[in-house]
């Protein structure tokens, strides 16, 4: 979904404990093979933990990373994390959805908000004194 998280302006970009080479050969021998071409985007050597202990992931025992996405916004603020161990993969249908969310919100200077399974064309909420006490007469979680 590269291209479609680049439609919206996004930068991916992985993070690893493994050094460049390690993630030569993941590409050339595993994910070509999984996906049919070279990853598109930037994969970054994080070989000594930095980037991982900032974030909270890097398991010093094992000099290891668990796996994790980060949402982190134009201003640099992170707005949202998934964390999984290794049997858990991650749904990237549902961060798509998270990135369109907080663009959402954004993009409106948070006069819409995405309430709980928004996708977008779906009703938005407008946070106000009015919506306080009364956001069932707004939305359903069927909306």
């Amino acid at each position: 979904m590269y291209e479609e998280f680049k439609g919206l302006g996004i930068e991916v970009l992985t993070v690893s404990v493994d050094s460049v080479f390690v993630h030569k050969v993941w590409n050339d021998n595993e994910l070509c093979k999984m996906i049919g071409r070279s990853i598109p985007f930037n994969m970054l050597s994080d070989q000594n933990g930095e980037i991982g202990r900032a974030y909270g992931v890097y398991n010093e025992e094992d000099a290891i990373e668990t796996r994790g996405s980060f949402i982190i916004d134009p201003d640099g603020v992170l707005q949202a994390y998934d964390v999984l161990t290794p049997p858990v993969g991650r749904n990237i249908d549902e961060l798509f959805r998270l990135f369109q969310a907080y663009q959402l919100v954004r993009n409106t200077g948070a006069k819409e908000v995405a309430p709980v399974n928004w996708k977008p064309g779906k009703k938005t909420l407008k946070p106000g004194p009015d919506l306080v006490a009364n956001v069932w007469k707004e939305w359903s979680i069927k909306d």
